[in-house]
């Protein structure tokens, strides 16, 4: 007989084998997504620009008309448009002096004395009160103002460009321009920088004069000889 072989034992189950979970929980889940609305709302928009700046066509060159806007708010700057009404003025008092000759008649003055200031920059035009003006007395200031800035050797040649622009009045007006005031401003609103009753202070407009002249010729005299060489300042 043969032998019996001993029965194999039973295999004993293993224990289910715990499930791993995945590297994408719930709460790795919500850091990953607070984490994306912040880039994206914060730095996505720095390189949306970027990328936009960067595909965009160059700027063209500012026109003459674009430059002036850009410095219109500096009431010392080049102002190209009104240097060209300053120069028709000149050419249009030409014209009438010269119709006057022929015509055997007293020319124009080209500075008139308006009842009402202008108005312009956010001022309403303004009623003058009689009185006000004192161009002996607008002189007198005009020479200790000059002074104090350290231009005393330049006081012959302010006396002669105000005194040609306006007369020394702070009401003159220019019949071809309306540049307003002593120092003549065009358009006069631009005097605001110094004072917000600059349509009837001389202190105010002179004050803006002497800081025109120093921004565009440096000193009185620069001045003058441009008044000389072309008509206007």
């Amino acid at each position: 007989m043969k032998e019996r072989s001993a029965p194999r034992p039973r295999r004993t189950a293993k224990p289910p084998r715990a499930r791993k979970r995945g590297w994408l929980t719930p709460k790795r889940a919500v850091i990953l997504g607070t984490t994306a609305v912040v880039l994206v709302g914060g730095g996505g928009f720095t390189v949306y620009t970027a990328i936009q700046n960067a595909s965009a066509p160059a700027n063209p060159a500012l026109s003459l008309d674009e430059l002036s806007k850009m410095l219109s708010d500096d009431p010392f700057g080049p102002d190209p448009q009104a240097d060209i009404l300053k120069a028709q003025a000149v050419q249009a008092l030409k014209a009438d002096r010269l119709a006057a000759q022929r015509g055997k008649r007293k020319a124009l003055d080209p500075i008139v004395i308006p009842k009402k200031a202008p108005g312009g920059g956010g001022f309403d035009p303004k009623e003058l009160p009689p009185g006000t003006a004192n161009p002996t007395g607008n002189k007198a200031l005009g020479k200790q103002m000059l002074e104090s800035r350290g231009w005393g050797d330049q006081w012959g040649c302010l006396e002669k460009l105000w005194t040609k622009e306006s007369g020394w009045n702070e009401r003159a007006m220019n019949r071809y321009s309306g540049a307003y005031g002593i120092p003549q401003s065009l358009p006069g609103s631009k005097m605001a920088s110094a004072g917000s009753d600059w349509q009837v202070s001389a202190a105010t407009q002179i004050e803006w004069g002497l800081g025109y002249i120093k921004g565009r010729y440096g000193t009185p005299c620069g001045a003058w000889g441009h008044s000389q060489a072309t008509g206007w300042y």
